[in-house]
């Protein structure tokens, strides 16, 4: 049996969202709605979701200030939001869920089916939303740590620490300052939009480098030299662009 909660200070919001999830998720066999965030608050607990899809925009208290007043994060997040570009960055860095506003019932499904396909403990999932709620603290992007999700959990690194990625179909590996590479089940392109704003440039259809780690430029073969003694190819399509990006004079 899997529970689920709609929180939504708009009615018309959460009549739509409801009718959608009874259509298409009946795995929610148990689904309850509340428009008054404050009241979420003291339901949650005593109603134990698995799952709650969280309106960001709210009087009184938003979705991210509901979540802070909450003790622990033993359930799945997704968030509803009319599109904020700053508010879905956000999210995407703790590797959490959203759905944009209106909602699209094949986007609503698809979520629903990697909610399915996750099993992460509760302290995981407490530690995504307290990734995401330090970030949307800390002002200065460089000290934002993005969440990578493992076969055996998840791990926070700042992009400052991140020397390049590694696109393998769709599998990334990160090559982490002083740490072994992690492997996640996302594509390089969905990390380039992350990490493009923290000096990270895509060279490859398979290479997402850090600029910071740049050692040298060998024209010849067109290759990168990156600190820790690696050469990274730069593709003839990309090489303008990359060139540009880190400041190389070709």
């Amino acid at each position: 049996m899997i529970k689920g909660l709609i929180i939504d200070d708009e009615v018309v919001a959460v009549n739509l969202l409801d009718l959608m999830i009874r259509r298409h998720i009946p795995e929610i066999t148990e689904l309850k709605c509340e428009t008054d965030p404050q009241k979420a608050v003291q339901l949650i607990p005593q109603f134990k979701p698995d799952i709650i899809f969280l309106d960001i925009e709210m009087p009184y208290l938003n979705g991210f200030e509901l979540l802070k007043a909450l003790p622990e994060i033993p359930f799945s997040i997704v968030f509803t939001t009319a599109y904020d570009k700053y508010a879905v960055q956000a999210i995407k860095f703790s590797a959490l869920d959203y759905l944009l506003k209106p909602i699209d019932a094949t986007d609503l499904r698809e979520t629903f089916d990697r909610f399915l396909e996750k099993t992460m403990a509760t302290e995981i999932k407490d530690a995504a939303v307290k990734n995401l709620l330090s970030n949307l603290e800390q002002q200065n992007k460089m000290y934002h740590k993005l969440a990578l999700p493992t076969s055996n959990g998840i791990e926070f690194f700042p992009p400052h620490d991140i020397i390049r990625c590694e696109g393998m179909s769709n599998y990334t590996k990160f090559f982490i300052s002083n740490h072994s590479p992690i492997i996640t089940s996302k594509t390089i392109k969905e990390y380039e939009e992350m990490l493009l704003p923290h000096q990270f440039v895509r060279v490859h259809k398979s290479h997402l480098i850090n600029a910071k780690y740049v050692k040298s430029y060998h024209a010849q073969n067109s290759n990168i030299i990156m600190n820790d003694g690696t050469q990274v190819e730069v593709s003839r399509r990309r090489k303008r662009e990359a060139l540009e990006g880190l400041g190389i004079k070709n």
